[in-house]
């Protein structure tokens, strides 16, 4: 092991064991499945290394714990503890499934959650040296990392340099991969003319693929090319619950009714509309101030298996306060705290100062704030003691925060934000 690899491992055990060793105890060899329910609402880094580290070393399939690394990683990520990232990842290379393609794909595709593409393309160029096979697995993983670190100018080349370099052939994610970079890009020509690659290679044009196009289209304005591509996926028989949210998302804003047909367009083909078709029907109804109607959309969530995300909540909540109904706005939110799926920062701020405002629903705002504390790390808490004491609802014994700047805010809402996922 390299001196900079240890000492980066023993900074991430001095971070992992911050935390009081009965808390560490608690958390001893837990399943996957329950660490990715504690993380989803761990937001504190130091807590998701504790609660990380403690999965069971037992699971079988080598992806199986991919969601509650990724979860890791991102609240590593938030903070800028990119040594720890390093550190944790690195460690994974002394892992016996390190030879599984898979697994190893895996810490590519964490390096790129963190933004950290260097790290993925040097981890992708081991390989060889570690003694794990290549193939599209990898080599999309890598693809993908290029992409989450923003990186979009660097898909095509690392497409054209990997495949020659190590032999290994694009599949139809990787071309999928390709079209989203050019899309994130603004380069719509350069995505079709790669769907004309594919069709002439025998490549599959995924739903996916067709959709990364359809929703580029959309937000460029290009709405009849859109329209094309539309009719082309309803022709191949690819159209699904995704392709309809993305078209959904475009037509939201001109009523409910568009929103509806298109809700009955999926049902009848045989297509379940989920939580954010639902959401894109409620929050029309917000924009016309139809409130009784997106009650109703909210409410019918439940009854028919579907679960309310952070975005249902945030719509709510926003269009209550927005109409002046801060009581319904505190309902919705108690409902969300029991979901795990605290809005933003910004979207309970507001709630906040509506409460604050009348005599009979100010202990609501304490209770909202008190709330809250209790949900996330400090650096977190000092944005809402600042909001205590300029509304005037900071106790005698409350510490204040008058020096807290925006930053301190903005990386509040960062963290409630990650809510949303």
């Amino acid at each position: 092991m390299s001196y900079s690899l240890a000492r980066h491992l023993r900074h991430l055990s001095t971070a992992a064991a911050a935390s009081s060793s009965t808390t560490a105890a608690a958390f001893s060899s837990i399943s996957v499945s329950r660490a990715k329910t504690k993380l989803q609402s761990e937001f504190d880094p130091d807590r998701a290394l504790e609660i990380y580290s403690s999965v069971s070393k037992d699971y079988t399939s080598p992806l199986a714990s991919r969601y509650a690394q990724d979860l890791t990683v991102r609240r590593l990520a938030k903070c800028r503890r990119f040594d720890d990232i390093e550190s944790l990842i690195e460690s994974h290379k002394n892992d016996p499934k390190i030879t599984q393609e898979p697994y190893f794909s895996t810490l590519i595709r964490s390096y790129g959650i963190a933004g950290m593409f260097q790290h993925a393309l040097r981890t992708f160029e081991q390989m060889e040296e570690i003694g794990t096979p290549r193939s599209s697995i990898s080599f999309n993983a890598l693809l993908t990392a290029c992409n989450q670190s923003k990186l979009f100018d660097q898909v095509p080349k690392q497409f054209d340099e990997i495949p020659k370099k190590y032999g290994i052939l694009p599949d139809k994610v990787s071309y999928g991969i390709l079209v989203k970079a050019y899309c994130e890009s603004g380069l719509i020509d350069q995505a079709f003319a790669v769907l004309k690659e594919m069709g002439e290679k025998g490549v599959e044009i995924t739903a996916i693929t067709f959709t990364t196009i359809l929703d580029a289209l959309y937000k460029l304005g290009q709405s009849d090319k859109a329209e094309k591509v539309w009719h082309e996926m309803k022709k191949k028989g690819c159209l699904d619950v995704g392709a309809y949210n993305v078209k959904i998302m475009f037509v939201h804003a001109g009523g409910p009714e568009n929103v509806k047909a298109l809700i009955d367009e999926m049902n009848n083909a045989g297509l379940k509309p989920d939580t954010i078709s639902y959401n894109y029907l409620m929050t029309s109804y917000c924009q016309r101030g139809m409130m009784d109607e997106a009650k109703k959309v909210y409410a019918e969530l439940e009854e028919t298996g579907r679960h309310p995300n952070a975005a249902t909540y945030r719509s709510l909540i926003y269009y209550s306060c927005r109409n002046g109904d801060f009581e319904t706005g505190y309902k919705v939110f108690k409902q969300s705290v029991y979901r795990r799926k605290i809005p933003d920062f910004g979207t309970l701020k507001h709630l906040v100062e509506g409460l604050a405002q009348k005599k009979k629903t100010r202990g609501d705002a304490k209770g909202l704030i008190r709330t809250v504390k209790k949900k996330f790390p400090a650096n977190f808490l000092n944005a809402w003691r600042k909001v205590e004491e300029d509304l005037g609802l900071a106790g005698s014994n409350s510490s204040t925060a008058a020096d807290a700047s925006s930053s301190t805010a903005a990386a509040a809402a960062d963290h409630v934000q990650e809510a949303t996922s």
